[in-house]
């Protein structure tokens, strides 16, 4: 069976290209918390990377269902090959095994706790009045993409109606209720994207659609190895939808930009902001971070695994 992943010939057809390879000779910063995380682990960059590699190589059924579900949201599986590489390097160790990862996933089952800030329930929170103009918005992406931009407007580091709210990301001060900078599975996706993406993944992929309210469930979701897979690829999707409709840009062909773009998030702002550069005349391209360097350096040994 061959698999054709694009965009629409239409569409492409308008599109700026964004090569293969790395933009930069060399790879850009680590940050010091990877770096940090990594030596308190007693290990290295390349002892992760080969740890996942290893992984992904002896789990053919692994590698069976990227593709599937890659084909699925009609992306290249090597997408999801690196943004499942760039995590496990960077960001956390892999498991010996996948079963490792269905066993974390129900130890979770269980636990009672819920999306909340100082006994505030998110769904307390969004029903304030600054809230709503995102009412209008029925598409999960959208509905919470403004909700996130309103927390960085009217409530991030900010004094409201006598509450002091953190300087931090709308993500780890309301859905992270076990400790900040948390992220969970195969592909380690935090529970905000998990919503953001959920009108996709259940038209795609037939999963129920989440509930901010059932915090259990949504965990339960994204520690899932399956179901990780499906929020994965629909984050990447939209990454790649993102950057053809407000930039004008085809990533589609450079992974390292996809993997980028799936660590940083926030694809439409940079999409947007790449767009503002451009027309004042910039002629930029997308550039990869240092998870997406070693995407792109490591491009071949990649694509033998599928």
């Amino acid at each position: 069976m061959v698999f054709a992943w694009s965009l629409p010939d239409v569409e492409a057809a308008s599109l700026t290209v964004v090569p293969p390879g790395n933009r930069n000779a060399e790879q850009p910063r680590i940050p010091g918390a990877s770096v940090r995380r990594t030596r308190e682990g007693r290990t290295s960059f390349d002892d992760k990377y080969d740890k996942i590699r290893d992984l992904l190589a002896g789990d053919r059924s692994l590698i069976s269902k990227i593709k599937q579900t890659a084909q699925r949201y009609d992306i290249d599986p090597i997408h999801m090959i690196g943004a499942i590489v760039g995590e496990h390097t960077y960001n956390v160790d892999a498991y010996d095994r996948l079963q490792s990862y269905y066993v974390k996933a129900a130890a979770y089952a269980g636990d009672n706790f819920r999306f909340a800030y100082k006994g505030e329930t998110i769904d307390q929170f969004t029903a304030r009045s600054q809230f709503g103009k995102c009412g209008s918005f029925s598409d999960s992406y959208r509905l919470w993409s403004c909700r996130e931009g309103v927390w960085e407007q009217a409530f991030r580091g900010k004094t409201v109606d006598g509450k002091s709210y953190p300087d931090d990301r709308f993500s780890a001060v309301f859905f992270q209720p076990f400790y900040a900078g948390q992220t969970f599975g195969l592909g380690q996706i935090n529970p905000l994207t998990a919503l953001m993406q959920s009108d996709m993944v259940a038209s795609k992929s037939g999963y129920p659609k989440l509930d901010p309210a059932d915090a259990q469930g949504v965990y339960k979701a994204i520690m899932d190895p399956d179901k990780s897979l499906a929020y994965m690829a629909a984050t990447i999707r939209r990454s790649i939808d993102d950057y053809a409709d407000i930039a004008g840009m085809d990533i589609s062909k450079n992974p390292g930009i996809t993997a980028t773009l799936y660590n940083v998030g926030n694809s439409a702002s940079r999409a947007a902001a790449l767009a503002a550069r451009n027309r004042a005349g910039a002629g930029a391209l997308p550039e990869e971070n240092y998870y997406g360097w070693l995407v792109n350096t490591k491009l071949a040994e990649l694509k033998s695994l599928l």
